[in-house]
């Protein structure tokens, strides 16, 4: 399913949904970040995805990262909150959802890399390259508030 991310824009379309989401932010022990090249937006990302009924939070975000990457993580904490009402994501069925996310600090525990339905590569990636990759800037916030001290941070 193909998404267009909206962000101050006023000609986004109107929302008509919203789905608390997690990302996680996992190091390895050379302070790469885990991050996937998602095939709905073509850009890369932290790996994450939408909360399911009957599950914890911290187990979706365990979940989210094993099925888009094939690891495993242990959720170490919250890194921030964001639920911004204009950065809406349109999908090509007709949803039009609000961001509603929470942003987690998780540890690598186990498992091998994998790539799923939804992440074409998997890469650990050092904090000096991400500038040049194609990364939405909400994802950029995300990696660069969890790096920070201070959190976590709401937005």
């Amino acid at each position: 399913m193909a998404r267009i991310d909206y962000i101050d824009d006023p000609n986004a379309p109107v929302i008509n949904s919203v789905v608390p989401s997690v990302v996680a932010i996992v190091r390895d022990d050379e302070g790469r970040i885990l991050l996937i090249h998602k095939t709905d937006n073509e850009k890369w990302a932290l790996p994450g995805g939408g909360h399911e009924p009957g599950e914890s939070i911290i187990q979706t975000v365990m979940r989210e990262v094993k099925e888009e990457t094939g690891y495993d993580v242990a959720v170490e904490t919250l890194t921030g909150t964001y639920t911004n009402p204009n950065h809406v994501m349109a999908y090509d069925d007709g949803e039009v959802r609000q961001q509603f996310s929470l942003a987690f600090r998780a540890k690598l525990i186990g498992g091998h890399r994998a790539t799923s339905d939804e992440s074409d590569s998997v890469e650990w990636v050092a904090r000096d390259d991400l500038a040049g990759l194609d990364m939405h800037p909400s994802m950029r916030q995300r990696i660069d508030d969890a790096l920070a001290d201070g959190g976590p941070f709401l937005r």
